[in-house]
């Protein structure tokens, strides 16, 4: 893919993650899925380079750098076969809400063990009840003395089981205006009365998803993020991050399936031709090949103002780049499975399981009806329906 927008940085940091993804690949992958173990020795390769937390800031071990180049790494590894999706979690959504929020204290006890690997952290938003609508949120939280107690249930929350905590988006209640407001919470992995059973799910990725129940569980004063009235604009600011780095997978699923089917469709001969030869083999693929590509640049865009400090303004490119590259990772799966025939289907070849797996990035963090309703009453001022 073309990487002319690109400083050189970024070219050489695309180039490095892509020789560290193919060092590992989609047969690593494969295999710990099917151990039923966790990409740790990629996670840890990942972190020594020191590729976990380039976004995160220098003064405590990170890269220094931003969204455009964490989602760099994320899409290459992906292309290699091998995307690590709590880098869309720990470094992107919790270090960036404690970078931006944090005490003092907060980004010295975690951003050091976010960018090096040594630490994960969790993100619990999603309750049964509730579903993309963050205003419907009931996971609350009292005050208790100089502490809080939470109480509530999440569901979807990626990799809690290997997590050392859960950042949870909870509700206070306003003093004034007697209104629950969001807040943001770092609750241990080992709090009592935190529990978690594991859902289970079609979807063959390393990365386990849980549903929680926080049972009155008691936390220090210390364990809110940030400013207990800033909740709302703390969270988006964690959201935006979810969104572009979602794109990456995305963008990187679909490169990934994309080279296998050209690849094969060079070297598969039934007739006198090979198969890529064929318009109705071809065109296809270079449809795929485009709408990754313009997903990309939406990317590129939505990380761009994002690391500039317009939040505004990448709240909408970040949208329109999660939607643009869950529709073009969904259709370069398709049509690389249809291009392999049987062979699609089949273990060796390993497109099968990314069927299921190229729907996440439709559906997660957000849906794409959702990011409609977005585009339509906010970049078209359309009236609300909800």
């Amino acid at each position: 893919m073309s990487t002319v927008l690109e400083t050189e940085e970024h070219q050489a940091l695309r180039a490095a993650v892509a020789a560290l993804g193919k060092r590992f690949g989609r047969d690593y992958m494969t295999s710990v899925v099917r151990d039923g173990a966790h990409p740790r020795e990629l996670w840890a390769e990942a972190a020594k380079l020191g590729y976990l937390g380039v976004n995160l800031p220098e003064e405590y071990g990170g890269g220094g750098s931003g969204m455009a180049e964490l989602s760099i790494v994320l899409e290459e590894l992906g292309a290699a076969g091998s995307p690590l999706l709590m880098m869309v979690v720990s470094p992107a959504i919790c270090g960036t809400v404690i970078a931006r929020f944090g005490t003092e204290a907060q980004k010295r006890q975690w951003l050091p063990g976010l960018a090096d690997g040594s630490l994960t952290m969790a993100f619990g938003i999603t309750e049964p009840d509730a579903g993309s609508n963050s205003h419907r949120i009931t996971t609350t939280a009292r005050r208790d003395g100089e502490g809080w107690i939470l109480t509530g249930r999440k569901v979807f929350v990626s990799g809690v089981d290997i997590a050392d905590a859960t950042l949870i988006v909870g509700r206070t209640e306003d003093a004034r205006s007697g209104k629950l407001k969001p807040c943001l919470f770092i609750v241990p992995r080992e709090a009592p009365g935190f529990q978690r059973s594991q859902i289970d799910m079609e979807l063959q990725a390393p990365e386990k998803q849980f549903e929680l129940v926080l049972d009155d569980v008691h936390l220090p004063a210390d364990a809110l993020v940030g400013d207990e009235d800033a909740g709302l604009l703390q969270l988006f600011a964690g959201l935006n991050p979810e969104r572009i780095m979602t794109a990456a997978f995305g963008i990187g699923m679909g490169r990934y399936a994309l080279g296998r089917a050209v690849e094969y469709a060079k070297t598969r001969q039934v007739w006198k031709e090979p198969i890529g030869a064929h318009q109705a083999i071809a065109h296809p693929l270079a449809q795929a090949h485009i709408e990754l590509e313009l997903a990309r640049l939406m990317m590129q865009k939505a990380a761009r103002l994002y690391d500039d400090g317009d939040d505004i303004g990448a709240g909408e490119a970040a949208n329109m780049a999660k939607y643009a590259a869950g529709e073009a990772c969904v259709r370069a799966v398709d049509q690389a499975v249809h291009t392999l025939g049987g062979n699609g289907l089949t273990r060796e070849y390993g497109l099968g399981s990314l069927i299921t797996a190229s729907r996440v990035a439709r559906i997660a963090p957000v849906s794409r009806e959702m990011i409609l309703n977005y585009v339509s009453h906010q970049s078209l001022g359309l009236p609300k329906s909800y």
